[in-house]
């Protein structure tokens, strides 16, 4: 091919990734392309690794989609919870907590304490978690939940009230 014939069929390639909704596809291609040119690979290998970067892309973009969705306050993660800190909180429960099993398992999770014991940082960094394995989290704390449910018993949104 030509260098104008390639131009056109980037373009090509562009237009049809917009109508197919494939940004990763429209945007790597051409280097991928390029790639597997080099390396010699077969047009099969190619088709796998231009789907495998929008599928990397798509997951990477749901992530990020799903934690600012769940309306925490301020990003924290589990790793930089210092456990030293707070002796009172078993180290493997927390651990356990964050393979998200008890979000399979339906099972509550409820963090009592006193102000400044890091509840706040723990629910956040386990809403972070379950984020990453593909969970919908919502945060929110008692008071906001406890007026959200007042406001919708005045307005009568609720069944039953």
């Amino acid at each position: 091919m030509t260098r104008a014939s390639d131009g056109a069929v980037t373009a090509q390639v562009k237009r049809a990734c917009r109508e197919l909704h494939l940004p990763t596809v429209g945007a790597r291609a051409t280097a991928i392309a390029e790639d597997a040119a080099r390396g010699g690979a077969t047009h099969l290998a190619f088709l796998a690794a231009v789907l495998e970067a929008e599928c990397e892309d798509r997951a990477e973009r749901r992530r990020a989609r799903r934690i600012l969705e769940a309306r925490f306050p301020r990003l924290k993660r589990l790793d930089d919870f210092r456990f030293e800190d707070a002796p009172g909180i078993p180290v493997g429960l927390v651990r356990d907590l964050a393979t998200c099993r008890f979000v399979e398992r339906a099972e509550p999770v409820i963090f009592l304490g006193e102000s400044g014991t890091g509840k706040s940082h723990l629910a956040v960094a386990l809403g972070v978690c379950a984020c990453l394995a593909s969970h919908k989290v919502r945060f929110t704390t008692t008071a906001a939940l406890v007026n959200e449910l007042l406001e919708a018993r005045d307005e009568r949104s609720c069944p039953g009230w």
